[in-house]
């Protein structure tokens, strides 16, 4: 049994989308960086289901760079919002600025 591409690209859109609207709506920093890590992840299925229709690997490679590459972004982004919250206790996007030296 196979979905439709269709229902997969909808799928990856509407994650996409709700990603893109926490990211914009959202003003805690941890809210913020889940978002986009979703956004990445809907972007990963989207290589996957192009991948498979075309019946080549190509897109599966791309997304497993880029799932390493979020791996990365997710380690030094966590240690950005873990010394926000060391600074300030709030992870409240606004105050970013207190990273400054």
């Amino acid at each position: 049994m196979s979905l439709a591409a269709g229902y997969v690209l909808g799928l990856a859109a509407a994650l996409f989308a709700v990603g893109a609207v926490g990211v914009l709506v959202r003003r805690s920093a941890v809210v913020m960086f889940m978002c986009v890590e979703l956004m990445l992840n809907s972007v990963n299925l989207t290589l996957v289901t192009f991948s498979r229709v075309n019946g080549d690997v190509e897109g599966q490679v791309l997304a497993f760079f880029v799932i390493v590459v979020a791996a990365a972004e997710v380690t030094v982004g966590l240690a950005l919002i873990v010394n926000l919250f060391r600074l300030r206790v709030s992870t409240d996007a606004d105050q970013v600025d207190v990273l400054r030296a």
